[in-house]
């Protein structure tokens, strides 16, 4: 079992956990995910991305928006519980040299994954242009530690109630029409967002990295519940991924699939926030 040390609310549903777990810590890689299970016995495993380590302290930082009911009981933990089941690292790293300017997009909680990558391209000698966006202010993380990495720091929101108002592909478009071309792009955050991220860098032949976050059981690749197709062939998120050729992916397809428990999914976000409003009431 790995015990949490610290528990912090980034904003209405969004929670950042640190959790003893010096081996992944050792281990770990930008890119790189975990497997949470709460019940070792019949529990849900879900796949959450190594936020961040530190392996003087032996810890590793997940950032997780709630979502379903595995994810809400996760958040009703507080330091001092313990994780039934943690695996990892998981996945392949990403590709980290100096390529020269890095542009890193990074949608909702998709700032999360994104840190890691962006810190280590920054160490690698890139020039790092950060675009990150969000619906509203309130629902944008990591701005700080964002903006100690980013040598260019562009904020969006869709309300415009921080930053500017538009989507991150307007600025994104406006950075690859610079002379010269960012060398490299890379894009987490919703589907949606990553398909049109790629599209807008598509044109411009500048390559792009997405980071794929699909329905995952096992997360070893034996279930193929993760599976999603790239430039015409099957791959695996969990072991092929989770980073791909953000012009390769078929993006399509992949949103289809992951709308398949959309409803059970929405279902179980609302019982549980009932719930939690019945608390309060009891109260």
């Amino acid at each position: 079992m790995n015990k949490i040390l610290e528990k912090k609310q980034l904003s209405n549903e969004v929670f950042r956990m640190k959790v003893h777990a010096p081996l992944i810590a050792e281990e770990r890689k930008p890119g790189q995910f975990v497997i949470v299970q709460l019940d070792s016995d019949f529990g849900e495993r879900i796949p959450l991305t190594i936020a961040d380590a530190n392996t003087a302290e032996g810890t590793i930082t997940l950032i997780f928006q709630t979502v379903g009911k595995t994810t809400h009981n996760l958040a009703d933990l507080n330091p001092g519980d313990a994780i039934q089941n943690l695996l990892g690292p998981l996945g392949r790293p990403t590709h980290i040299e100096k390529f020269g300017t890095v542009v890193c997009v990074g949608g909702g909680i998709g700032v999360a994954p994104l840190h890691p990558i962006a810190e280590g391209m920054k160490k690698a000698g890139n020039k790092m242009i950060i675009i990150m966006g969000a619906r509203n202010k309130e629902l944008l993380i990591m701005e700080d530690l964002m903006g100690k990495i980013a040598d260019e720091l562009i904020i969006c929101t869709d309300d415009g109630s921080y930053g500017r108002k538009c989507l991150v592909t307007e600025p994104l478009k406006e950075i690859c029409e610079r002379v010269p071309k960012p060398d490299m792009a890379v894009a987490i955050g919703p589907p949606i967002m990553m398909k049109f991220c790629a599209q807008t860098t598509k044109p411009y032949n500048v390559p792009t990295v997405v980071s794929l976050n699909t329905i995952m059981i096992d997360g070893t690749g034996m279930c193929g519940g993760c599976r999603v197709t790239v430039g015409g062939k099957t791959k695996f998120v969990c072991v092929d991924g989770p980073e791909f050729d953000g012009h390769q992916v078929d993006f399509d397809n992949m949103m289809k699939r992951l709308g398949a428990y959309k409803n059970l999914e929405d279902k179980a976000h609302e019982k549980c926030h009932l719930e939690e409003s019945m608390v309060k009431a009891k109260k």
